[in-house]
């Protein structure tokens, strides 16, 4: 058994705080693929895309953060809180899965929206 620690807390409260903005963003692209909320969120001006590529990807990677990510997370969050040592392995799988996906992303923004938007322009 292994007891949480003020470390601990700090990751799970960590985890909650910047998971949430990304969970209700892609709620939204959810609830609705071609509303105008969701064209803000993947766009930041409301504007259409080029093309369908980036809001396909981004309704696939809801859908399975969804599917994968949410479960995951709850039952992760609650093996640790309790202090099982299947939290923890698990906590490492969902890191790995986020750093694997962010990998991904960066490399498709960088073709996909810097070319046309620049860095800046996305993030502002």
């Amino acid at each position: 058994m292994l007891q949480p620690t003020f470390i601990t807390w700090i990751f799970i409260i960590f985890g909650v705080i910047t998971l949430l903005p990304l969970l209700g963003a892609q709620l939204i692209i959810l609830l609705q693929p071609h509303g105008q909320k969701a064209k803000d969120i993947l766009s930041a001006k409301g504007e259409d895309w080029r093309d369908k590529t980036h809001v396909r990807s981004a309704y696939g990677f809801a859908w399975a953060d969804w599917i994968l990510l949410m479960p995951l997370l709850v039952s992760v969050s609650a093996g640790v809180i309790l202090g099982h040592a299947w939290g923890y392995v698990l906590w490492a799988a969902a890191g790995a899965i986020s750093l694997y996906i962010n990998i991904v992303l960066w490399i498709m923004e960088k073709e996909y929206v810097y070319s046309s938007h620049g860095p800046l322009a996305y993030y502002t």
